[in-house]
């Protein structure tokens, strides 16, 4: 995670105000999960959705995350788990939709295998906002140019081509924000190197639904 300056301003990028309805794709350990189920407050909700196609991993992501949200002061959590492209039938209408280094993953075999495409969550995504809702996605930058040709082998994804999707599904690039971003990074280096492991260059896009 990032320190808490970082957090703070991250939060606020994605406009998560108390009472709003968020749901954090793919949470991993939950740590965003947490934060949202803070911010939001007991008028909030936050889903912690977990993608079927990631249901299987050893470490029981669905099972973390019933488990969170069974955590004191989080009667404002719900784990949810479906298809990545079913998150409208596993949800309710949200404020905010939220990626945290995970689209580059919906080029990858591991999202694929059910049949599921970038363009096919993208309208997902549209679709269980409201109007006026904010999709925020933070990931790691890939070259310019490089498409998404290094999503599978570098597990990171050209800026550019997440914005010409998103924008194709109907939303509006609304802000981008380069606190995380780190020109020393060559971006021809997979993410888990231990050189580059939590240090990679990263974008961060907030589009809304008109």
């Amino acid at each position: 995670m990032y320190d808490q300056a970082k957090l703070s301003e991250l939060i606020r990028f994605a406009r998560v105000d108390a009472g709003a309805t968020v749901i954090d794709v793919y949470p991993g350990d939950g740590d965003w999960t947490r934060l949202f189920s803070d911010t939001v407050g007991p008028e909030g909700r936050v889903y912690s959705f977990v993608p079927a196609e990631v249901a299987h991993f050893k470490n029981d992501p669905v099972g973390l995350m019933r488990t969170l949200a069974k955590e004191p002061g989080r009667k404002n959590v719900e784990a949810v788990s479906a298809d990545v492209v079913a998150m409208p039938e596993a949800t309710q209408p949200a404020d905010v939709v939220w990626l945290h280094l995970f689209y580059h993953d919906l080029h990858t075999a591991l999202i694929q295998k059910k049949g599921a495409t970038a363009a096919q969550f993208n309208r997902a995504v549209y679709e269980r906002l409201k109007p006026a809702g904010r999709y925020v996605i933070v990931d790691h930058a890939a070259a310019a140019g490089s498409g998404t040709s290094d999503t599978q082998a570098l597990h990171r994804i050209d800026p550019a081509s997440v914005r010409a999707e998103v924008e194709a599904a109907g939303f509006v690039l609304d802000a981008e924000s380069a606190l995380l971003a780190n020109k020393d990074d060559s971006h021809a280096i997979k993410v888990f190197d231990p050189s580059i492991k939590g240090k990679t260059d990263r974008f961060a896009y907030r589009f809304v639904k008109p």
